[in-house]
């Protein structure tokens, strides 16, 4: 329970300074840390993004920096996506997710990089 915690932290954390958090952070951790499978990790990170979204997304609009109607034209297309997504993820082997989203890292630490 401890490590979930500590998990949540970094995430939250992170998702409060850079704007990432679940893909980036609570994925990988999961997987590291706790030896859950990629599908799994995914599924709990896009829970824990609700929790952490919904308070990052609070905090933001005390401070006035929160476009609701941007927001809105990401979030709810966003939606569907997960949608396409989590149906697509169930029919691909774990491991074949696990390379990927190995890949869609590295391609994003090189284009940061760059």
């Amino acid at each position: 329970m401890s490590k979930l915690v500590a998990i949540g932290l970094v995430a939250g954390f992170f998702g409060a300074i850079f704007g990432v958090g679940g893909g980036i952070v609570i994925v990988p951790l999961l997987a590291l840390l706790l030896a859950f499978d990629q599908r799994r990790a995914a599924a709990t990170s896009l829970a824990a993004i609700l929790v952490s979204s919904v308070a990052g997304a609070i905090t933001y609009g005390f401070h006035g920096d929160v476009k609701p109607g941007a927001a809105a034209l990401v979030g709810l297309p966003a939606m569907f996506g997960v949608l396409l997504g989590t149906t697509l993820q169930q029919r691909i082997p774990v491991q074949r997710l696990t390379y990927g989203f190995a890949l869609v890292l590295a391609a994003v630490g090189v284009r940061l990089l760059v």
